[in-house]
């Protein structure tokens, strides 16, 4: 009976969830999270890399919806992005609290060096499970400013428009940050993989991580 009343709900755009929700509709709550919680809490767990505080941080985002004064504008963007930027904010808290954040490298290292370019991608030689947790060790062992990206960008399929609202910065510096992590990322897979493994191109795998 819920499944079936919920149905009506599926056809729904985010923000026409969100007015019914501010109009007392606890079933488009529901809609909304069951639509955007997986992807809040897979950005959470590979930004913070513990499941417990990916879990308290996509509760608390949710929660800011019911607030009154959510903050959400739809002319500034998406409520995707907006949901992502709350998260981001969050996990930044408790990378804070945590002192688990690594030092950034200066802003030099935006731009990647020319032997650094990435051409063919990581992964796609490797096996699927090899290539799971290879991925998965690389992009955690990123620095946030690159892990961030990666994790929007390719993990979430993000375009770079939408990425530089939520981290608040040009879309170019998405763009170089983007070529950076790939380059960082293909520099740590070649390290990890064994020696018969031939490293080729990325195929982001967001649903498997």
């Amino acid at each position: 009976m819920i499944e079936g009343s919920m149905a009506q709900y599926s056809s729904q755009t985010d923000d026409d969830l969100l007015i019914r929700l501010r109009n007392g509709d606890e079933q488009a709550f529901v809609a909304l999270y069951r639509r955007r919680q997986g992807a809040i809490y897979r950005f959470a767990l590979h930004m913070s890399g513990s499941a417990s505080a990916a879990e308290d941080i996509t509760q608390e985002v949710f929660l800011a919806l019911l607030r009154e004064q959510c903050g959400y504008d739809s002319e500034r963007g998406t409520l995707s992005g907006y949901l992502f930027g709350i998260a981001r904010k969050l996990v930044l808290r408790n990378l804070e609290r945590g002192r688990a954040d690594v030092p950034l490298e200066t802003d030099a290292d935006e731009i990647a060096p020319r032997e650094l370019a990435v051409i063919d991608d990581p992964l796609a030689g490797l096996t699927r499970n090899e290539a799971i947790e290879a991925l998965r060790r690389s992009v955690q062992a990123l620095p946030r400013r690159y892990r961030e990206v990666v994790v929007l960008c390719d993990l979430e399929e993000m375009d770079y428009a939408e990425a530089a609202i939520v981290l608040g910065c040009p879309i170019g510096t998405v763009r170089s940050r983007m070529h950076r992590a790939r380059a960082l990322l293909l520099e740590k897979l070649n390290q990890d993989r064994k020696p018969r493994l031939a490293v080729d191109a990325w195929k982001p795998m967001r649903y498997a991580i």
